[in-house]
């Protein structure tokens, strides 16, 4: 299979049976999942999303609308469905895999054995913080310093920010312009992680995810904060193995 800059997969395992797509969190790029592979056994083949504007993608603009870049996400998922597939995405990962299933399942593709959905709230609950996209550079920068996760050298460089800067503005714009709309539910398995000390994005906010699938919702909760994708990368794996095994992955 060649995949393409949108679809990664550092560590190709043609026999796998199973595909695991992974979508970041606002500021992210592919590398965050580049190991798991590496825990998750030669039976699942993680391919890792590459978004436009960051890694080896910085030279194109980053999208910053959640509708059209879900449906770019979709369109790119469709080529790559000839395998059974599960999907983890993280905070704004999370929201961009939901509404990029939402297509799928639309246009009769396939759905995922089992989505992941990692601390994001549900898609129909309003957002607990004030949005960020009337703020200026400076106070942009601090608030998201705030959440943790984001790489400190970056933050305090005035060169690197101004590097970075238009994709994180995208990337809150995608969060923060959000606007959902009454959907069917999907018709696969949904599996949410929280953090019990999130700030953003408390366990409770997570419960609501179960009128988004037709099976009952599973809810682990980690003790940890809004980025246990690198904090508790261990134990999320194992979860996710867990259920990989319920549903018949493994």
């Amino acid at each position: 299979m060649n995949f393409n800059q949108w679809i990664t997969c550092p560590n190709p395992q043609p026999d796998a049976d199973f595909r695991l797509f992974c979508l970041p969190f606002a500021g992210g790029g592919a590398s965050v999942y580049r190991s798991w592979s590496n825990h998750l056994g030669p039976k699942l083949e993680v391919c890792p999303i590459q978004l436009p504007g960051r890694e080896n993608r910085i030279s194109t603009p980053a999208i910053d609308d959640s509708g059209r870049l879900a449906e770019m996400i979709a369109n790119q998922l469709s080529l790559y469905l000839s395998k059974p597939y599960l999907v983890y995405g993280h905070s704004m990962g999370g929201l961009l895999a939901y509404e990029a299933l939402k297509h799928l399942q639309d246009q009769g593709h396939a759905l995922p054995v089992t989505a992941f959905i990692g601390a994001h709230r549900a898609p129909h609950l309003p957002p607990r913080r004030r949005s960020f996209l009337d703020l200026g550079d400076r106070e942009f920068i601090d608030k998201i310093s705030s959440f943790g996760g984001f790489d400190q050298e970056v933050l305090a460089s005035q060169e690197l920010l101004d590097f970075v800067l238009p994709t994180l503005r995208a990337d809150f714009s995608v969060c923060d312009g959000y606007q959902y709309s009454d959907a069917i539910p999907l018709e696969c398995p949904i599996v949410v992680f929280s953090g019990k000390t999130d700030p953003e994005v408390p366990p409770t906010d997570m419960e609501a995810w179960s009128q988004h699938t037709t099976y009952p919702l599973q809810h682990i909760s980690l003790d940890a904060g809004h980025f246990f994708l690198k904090t508790h990368v261990t134990e999320l794996l194992e979860k996710i193995m867990q259920f990989a095994v319920q549903y018949r992955v493994a």
